[in-house]
């Protein structure tokens, strides 16, 4: 049997928040109704950005002010076009998050099966971000992270959209 490679059209995102693995939201990546996401590694920003915990649900926001703030920590997915569209609806593109390329300095990677390329850590990629179009004014003055943990010493434990009134 000949293996062919896909011919569905992939695309790279990079999540640093409530999608990642551990996180309250990593099960939409893979629950089966909304598109295909395969995990090929993790990364940081090259650029600078501030990671907040804002708003009354703690929810991580990426300020999309470049320069500030941390070199963020996330997780790069493969994902096809349904999942992308899933994940714009999800991150409310373009009202309040926007989609943009960011480049990526690999930490490590996993080849996947089809044997797509292999980066080596402290190579250079590029992905799918999500970043706020628009916030609070004091949001930029908020404590900024450099990698999100619900469970984090922070103190500021996400709440889940079914829980929220």
């Amino acid at each position: 049997m000949v293996y062919l490679p896909s011919i569905i059209p992939m695309t790279r995102v990079f999540v640093y928040g409530t999608l990642k693995k551990g996180q309250p939201n990593y099960f939409r990546m893979f629950n089966g109704t909304s598109g295909t996401a395969e995990f090929l590694g993790s990364a940081l920003t090259i650029e600078k950005f501030p990671l907040v915990i804002a708003g009354k649900y703690n929810v991580p926001f990426l300020l999309n002010i470049p320069g500030q703030g941390h070199r963020v920590h996330g997780e790069i997915y493969k994902v096809d076009d349904e999942m992308l569209k899933f994940l714009d609806a999800f991150e409310s593109v373009p009202t309040m998050y926007q989609r943009t390329v960011v480049q990526l300095e690999v930490k490590e990677w996993v080849r996947n099966i089809e044997g797509e390329e292999v980066l080596s850590p402290g190579s250079i990629t590029e992905a799918f971000l999500y970043s706020t179009t628009t916030y609070q004014p004091d949001w930029p003055s908020l404590p900024s992270f450099d990698s999100y943990d619900t469970h984090g010493d922070h103190g500021l434990k996400y709440v889940d959209r079914k829980d929220r009134d």
